[in-house]
C-alpha cells in the first residue's frame, strides 16, 4: 500500500490531529489553525483545507471498516 503522506513535509500524526479536530468538532478552519498555534504547530487555515480534501475521505474509509 503507498503511503498517502509521502510528499508532505508534516508529520502525519499532525495531518490527522488536524483533520480530526475539524471532522469531531464544530470548527471553523481559523480555529483549527489558531487551536493547533497554541500548541506550537504553525499552519495556515488553507492548508488545514487542503489536508481535509485530501486527507479526509481516506480517514472516514478508515473508520468504516
Amino acid at each position: 500500500m503507498r503511503n498517502p503522506f509521502r510528499y508532505f513535509k508534516t508529520s502525519p500524526e499532525i495531518i490527522r490531529l488536524a483533520v480530526m479536530i475539524y471532522v469531531r468538532f464544530p470548527l471553523s478552519l481559523r480555529r483549527v489553525k489558531d487551536l493547533l498555534h497554541e500548541r506550537g504547530i504553525d499552519i495556515s487555515y488553507e492548508t488545514v483545507r487542503a489536508w481535509w480534501n485530501r486527507f479526509g475521505p481516506v480517514f472516514a474509509a478508515e473508520i468504516r471498516k
